[in-house]
């Protein structure tokens, strides 16, 4: 049974995917922080947030950075799914329909995830791992680094928490006019959802303890 037929095609999509992102991270296109940003939930409008922070726990989300805890959860997956496809083939005679067997070893994957990623998070840099509330990066400094932020569209910009990690978000100028280009210092002055608004650094003087 080799890895490229059809019943293992979830786990071959799987493995490839988890190189891109180790790939990716090795070549430093992602930032350890873009993790905090992601996780940011806001709990309080769920029915138990007790439970929903529980869950999380078990399955070690936000104990790791994002992009190494879904890493971790593909090379389990495809590691349980093709035993579960051999386990099949000895016992039938034949594997498994590749949809049922991403089903079983995904649901199998998730708790496992949560089993390595806990010790995992202990061992990590903590500065990679302490999250912060999205909202607290408003009225912080940041700089813009791809593009230019016009109305309506945005830019990627990098901006320090009060911890000194970094996160990438999206900014688009407060004021509807203005241009914010790469590598123009900038303050983030309100958030709509995962958008941010910012202005020039040059229009505004900041107080001492906004600065990074």
């Amino acid at each position: 049974m080799t890895l490229l037929e059809p019943h293992n095609m979830p786990f071959a999509a799987a493995l490839v995917i988890m190189l891109i992102l180790a790939l990716v991270q090795l070549i430093g296109v992602a930032d350890f922080g873009d993790a905090d940003v992601d996780l940011d939930v806001d709990a309080d409008g769920l029915p138990d947030s007790g439970m929903f922070d529980g869950l999380l726990t078990l399955l070690g989300i936000g104990r790791i950075p994002l992009t190494i805890w879904l890493a971790l959860f593909l090379f389990l997956f495809a590691g349980i799914g093709l035993s579960i496809q051999e386990l099949a083939a000895s016992l039938t005679g034949g594997p498994l329909y590749s949809w049922l067997a991403a089903l079983i070893a995904g649901v199998a994957a998730l708790p496992v995830t949560g089993i390595f990623a806990r010790p995992l998070g202990r061992i990590m840099p903590k500065d990679h791992t302490t999250a912060v509330s999205t909202d607290s990066l408003v009225g912080r400094r940041a700089r813009i680094t791809d593009g230019i932020a016009r109305q309506a569209s945005p830019a990627r910009a990098r901006v320090k928490d009060v911890h000194g990690q970094s996160h990438y978000v999206m900014v688009e100028p407060h004021e509807a006019k203005s241009e914010l280009h790469a590598g123009d210092e900038v303050l983030l002055v309100r958030r709509e959802g995962n958008q941010f608004y910012a202005t020039a650094l040059a229009e505004r003087r900041l107080s001492p303890t906004v600065n990074q």
